[in-house]
């Protein structure tokens, strides 16, 4: 099956993806700061730049695209019909870059925490990030 955009529109509808500052991660960000978090950003000293860093509690919050990082079961994490090999190859190597990324993370002590874009659509949204709030009390630092 033929993309319906040409190639230069698609390449530049793929350059205008973000990869951090998403509007799921702001609503996290927005949500814990009106807790009373307060939080690193993107650290580059950490493995895997987590996009939420809270150091008080030894956690590290990623905010991840149900695309992007294959997430299982979710209609949101559906395969382009389009070089489907390459986009399943691409979304596999994610998903184990993640697994081994948190794995290192929590050998290292970290609490690693995974919220996913479709947690933060309006029906669950709320109950989603009570249930982080709550995980991050429980620590309890």
């Amino acid at each position: 099956m033929a993309d319906v955009h040409s190639k230069n529109t698609r390449s530049y509808n793929m350059s205008r993806i973000k990869g951090k500052d998403t509007k799921p991660e702001l609503l996290v960000r927005k949500y814990l700061h009106s807790k009373g978090f307060r939080y690193r950003l993107h650290s580059t000293s950490i493995i895997g730049k987590p996009d939420i860093v809270l150091p008080k509690y030894k956690t590290l919050i990623f905010v991840h695209g149900c695309f992007w990082h294959g997430h299982t079961g979710c209609k949101y994490a559906t395969i382009p019909k389009t070089r489907t090999e390459w986009w399943m190859a691409k979304i596999q190597r994610n998903s184990l870059n993640d697994a081994k990324v948190t794995a290192q993370l929590v050998d290292n002590g970290w609490h690693v925490v995974q919220v996913w874009e479709c947690e933060l659509k309006p029906k669950t949204r709320e109950e989603t990030l009570i249930a982080l709030v709550h995980r991050l009390e429980s620590l309890n630092p």
